[in-house]
């Protein structure tokens, strides 16, 4: 006879009662089977907690229906947060069965909140009453932005399409969850072991963390070429073996294009015709129009309109490097047209010819823990806080570090958590999210935010030395997280990150440059054996080089952004995604030896989820705001201008979705941008 499972008790479970250090979960005090039984009590509180505001006799409230329904699902929320983030960071077969499953459950359940007619009910009443209820600014914006999240809900459909579109969200969820699952599996499956012989080339740095990822794999004493792109860009750079460039470069390219059960193909087909079902049924002619509805450009022309001139100010100059790699490459013997995987290794030698400046020799002065307390120095220098480690604090894995973060008087701000290495537990990318945000409402709660990176993981002992390209990373996610951290609104649904996805990016985006100021780069690029900051001539170089191969990077990415847009602009979603993809980039002329940063099998951005769909353009959107803002600081003559770091703090990372993204950047600046500034910085003007 099966034993009897024991019900859960949300009051104390750990899972959503968390005890651990620093306010954090107790993480030693659960295991993988324990999520699926809280998830199943924390989906019926909140369903309980949903009714009785629905059924609630008094007429409706700020109080009893806005707020009630902002601070419902508590102990929801709180379960969700830590198995998202362990189905990210540190999965394994029963998170990934386990997120199969509840994908889709979650996506029923909200699915049914947003059609509870009662309490749409409760919420239109309140929105058509709003301008005699004496509303603030941020709850009038939170009352708005909630009936609009109703609308699109589906709340005013009938009974049939509602029924209809909760079918289609629950599969859309389940299709994502299995797309990540599958480029995950293609990513961490993937290995091709090197021996000594096969390493010309390659920098000590490299090859070290090679020798770690073979070892790691049961293979000590070789050398592993991963699909972690900590290993594959430098690798595609330096390897001087052109087979083994082209091995690499084709196995990371069709991550999610190896037939079998990993391949996503069928999953994106379905993903864009479920998409172009939905945005019909809400009253949209396109998923596009439906996603860009609620963003700063508004619309897919307005996206065209970016993207087209930067698209082919990028072409013309990667055509014109393009014939600079293939002279360098004959100069050398080889006569073969450049291809996808022999341009970042002529690359570098062009950058060697221009600069007489090899990339890799940055590596020995961006050890990760300068990148860190250099990220650490500069918030503190614009906004006051101060982080503080704190040791043996356990979280979702051992590399996971904690700190607590302060305001400029001492008081406890918040918890920023950080996981830097690369592991094959782990999806690809780097990403910021919250374990829990900051916001005034009811009691209150202080933010946990956290940074997952991919790294290559050092010998023990040796420190981790990152490329220039890691370091921004670093530094981009370090922005997103002091939006999370520096919070100040009262509701939870504007809190952070919870702004318009054209506008989340500016303070990722933004807070890279001070990356580049010279006095960071004086007081913590130090050569990590001796301490000896990097030479002037050097860092001269390096900023010389800043726009090096701006064509190559803009249209790969500019790509992608097109791609995005196209296959979300169409009314009838594409038979055969992969030859639709290929038919688009043929129309946009695009170069034969560059591919999309993201191909369509693997853009989890795109596929994994809603976030970026229809708004991979987001990225340079922000890009010509960031260019912009940091620009206010240049004109102050003062990368850490007081006055200017005070109306950055208050307008941008700490104002969440409070209001509306144009008029917090014109408190901020002024004006808005145009696009010059991110031209010039692309050294594409």
């Amino acid at each position: 006879m099966q034993k009897p499972v024991a019900p859960v008790d949300l009051e104390t479970h750990p899972l959503v009662n968390w005890n651990g250090a620093l306010g954090l979960p107790d993480f030693a005090a659960f295991d993988d089977v324990a999520f699926a039984p809280v998830f199943d009590a924390a989906l019926a509180a909140h369903a309980a907690e949903i009714a009785e505001i629905a059924g609630n006799p008094e007429p409706p409230t700020i109080e009893n229906t806005l707020a009630a329904l902002e601070l419902a699902g508590d102990a929801l929320s709180k379960v969700s947060a830590i198995f998202w983030t362990r189905a990210g960071a540190h999965t394994n077969e029963a998170i990934q069965s386990l997120e199969r499953e509840i994908s889709p459950r979650m996506a029923r359940h909200v699915s049914a909140i947003f059609m509870n007619d009662a309490l749409f009910a409760r919420i239109d009443a309140l929105y058509e009453a709003r301008q005699t209820l004496g509303l603030d600014a941020e709850t009038d914006r939170v009352l708005e932005k909630t009936w609009k999240r109703f609308v699109r809900g589906g709340a005013r459909l009938g009974a049939a399409d509602k029924a209809r579109l909760a079918k289609i969200n629950e599969e859309l969820a389940g299709l994502g969850a299995k797309f990540g699952q599958n480029v995950l599996a293609d990513e961490s499956g993937w290995a091709h072991f090197l021996d000594e012989g096969d390493l010309a080339g390659l920098s000590d740095s490299l090859k070290s963390a090679m020798a770690e990822a073979a070892a790691s794999r049961g293979e000590a004493g070789r050398y592993a070429a991963t699909l972690s792109r900590s290993i594959v860009e430098p690798f595609l750079a330096s390897s001087e073996r052109r087979d083994l460039r082209e091995k690499v470069f084709e196995a990371f390219t069709r991550r999610g294009e190896n037939g079998g059960d990993t391949d996503n193909a069928g999953i994106v087909c379905e993903t864009l015709k479920l998409r172009a079902e939905k945005a019909r049924l809400l009253g949209y002619e396109t998923y596009a129009a439906l996603k860009l509805d609620d963003t700063m450009a508004k619309t897919p022309e307005a996206v065209q309109e970016l993207l087209q001139p930067v698209w082919q100010k990028a072409r013309e100059k990667a055509a014109e490097d393009q014939k600079d790699l293939a002279r360098i490459a004959a100069g050398e013997g080889h006569n073969h047209a450049i291809a996808p995987w022999d341009w970042r290794f002529y690359a570098e030698k062009r950058r060697t010819e221009r600069f007489a400046f090899d990339e890799s020799a940055l590596k020995p002065y961006l050890a990760l823990e300068n990148v860190i307390a250099a990220a650490f120095d500069v918030a503190n220098r614009l906004f006051g806080l101060t982080f503080e480690e704190q040791e043996g604090v356990v979280a979702w894995h051992e590399d996971v570090r904690s700190f607590i973060v302060r305001n400029a008087g001492g008081s406890a701000r918040g918890v920023f958590l950080a996981d830097y290495f690369n592991r094959p537990s782990k999806r690809s990318g780097a990403w910021m999210s919250a374990l829990q945000s900051g916001y005034r409402l009811g009691t209150g709660k202080a933010p946990v935010i956290y940074n997952v990176m991919n790294f290559a993981k050092p010998p023990k002992g040796r420190p981790a030395l990152l490329s220039m390209d890691e370091a921004r990373t670093l530094f981009h996610e370090f922005g997103h997280a002091l939006h999370g951290l520096l919070s100040d609104v009262t509701w939870p649904s504007i809190a952070g990150t919870s702004v318009a996805r054209d506008f989340v990016e500016l303070p990722s985006q933004l807070y890279e440059h001070w990356f580049t100021v010279p006095q960071v780069l004086q007081k913590f690029a130090l050569h990590h054996e001796t301490g000896a900051p990097m030479p002037e001539e050097l860092l001269e170089k390096m900023i010389a080089a800043r726009t090096f191969d701006a064509g190559f990077a803009t249209v790969e990415f500019t790509a992608s952004a097109l791609v995005d847009m196209a296959f979300h602009s169409t009314a009838d979603a594409p038979a055969d995604p992969l030859a639709f993809e290929a038919a688009t980039l043929q129309q946009l002329d695009m170069p034969d030896a560059i591919v999309m940063r993201h191909r369509t099998p693997h853009f989890l951005h795109v596929f994994a989820g809603d976030g970026y769909s229809a708004g991979y353009y987001s990225y340079m959107w922000s890009e010509v705001l960031d260019a912009d803002a940091f620009r206010a600081f240049e004109e102050a003559g003062d990368p850490f201008d007081e006055e200017t770091a005070e109306k950055l703090r208050r307008h941008i990372y700490s104002a969440g979705g409070s209001a509306d993204p144009e008029e917090l950047y014109k408190a901020f600046r002024g004006r808005l941008p145009t696009p010059e500034a991110m031209m010039e910085k692309k050294g594409l003007a």
